[in-house]
């Protein structure tokens, strides 16, 4: 592994998507998206600072309830990256029995999924970041998922990668408010019983987090050297 080089600032705010009261997601196990939202989070930050990168972990404490404050704390970091896990719609959902309680899953869709918006100040920079992120985890043989691109069961959503897996999304708040490079990265989809029971062991977290270290230095590192895919203009928010 090489370190990042020391000219480049690799400065990372990461922010823990979701809170206590409203923890996200509820993975097709009955754990918590905000569970599996820290615990990467804590895999990504040690891989960061393995490569050289200053981490600051934002709403590791479960109590950062305003969103537009979180971006607030990180003025000045080089990327604002914002950690998340996915689901699906209530109607693709079905029950099941796991350990003696009835559950919902879905295994229709699986994979990552990766967003910018186009009302952040730096839409290259970010989606520079974005497709790096997307690369990496494909180089190490994730998948991107096609559940928010889909017209008919999805949620028709503009990609602006789709190699890649990054979309267009202009109604998230902290890739709205962010004054630097913002990515916000959906891991997996926990209603997905694989991808769940892959991201909940400690190995298939550390596989993730070598890739976004790895797409974020890279980045972070080299912007002029990546072109980013050629950008549609911003569809009406939705």
């Amino acid at each position: 592994m090489q370190p990042l080089a020391a000219q480049a600032d690799c400065s990372v705010a990461l922010d823990v998507g979701h809170f206590r009261e409203k923890p996200g997601a509820t993975s097709a196990r009955g754990r918590t998206e905000f569970s599996f939202n820290l615990a990467q989070a804590v895999a990504i930050r040690t891989a960061l600072r393995a490569r050289g990168c200053t981490v600051d972990l934002i709403g590791a404490g479960g109590d950062a309830a305003v969103l537009r404050a979180r971006t607030a704390m990180a003025p000045d970091q080089a990327l604002f990256l914002s950690i998340h896990h996915d689901s699906v719609h209530a109607d693709l959902l079905q029950s099941w029995r796991y350990e003696g309680r009835s559950l919902l899953y879905s295994d229709r869709f699986s994979g990552f999924a990766l967003f910018v918006s186009h009302e952040n100040p730096d839409l290259p920079g970010s989606l520079v970041c974005a497709s790096a992120i997307g690369e990496a985890l494909r180089g190490r043989g994730l998948a991107p998922s096609r559940y928010h691109a889909d017209p008919d069961l999805g949620e028709s959503r503009l990609f602006l990668d789709e190699a890649n897996g990054v979309h267009a999304y202009d109604g998230l708040a902290v890739l709205r408010s962010a004054r630097q490079r913002a990515v916000l990265l959906e891991v997996g989809v926990l209603v997905n019983r694989a991808d769940e029971r892959r991201l909940a062991r400690p190995e298939g977290r550390a596989v993730v987090a070598a890739a976004v270290a790895e797409g974020v230095v890279r980045c972070l590192a080299e912007p002029a050297k990546i072109v980013p895919p050629q950008m549609p203009a911003s569809p009406a928010l939705r």
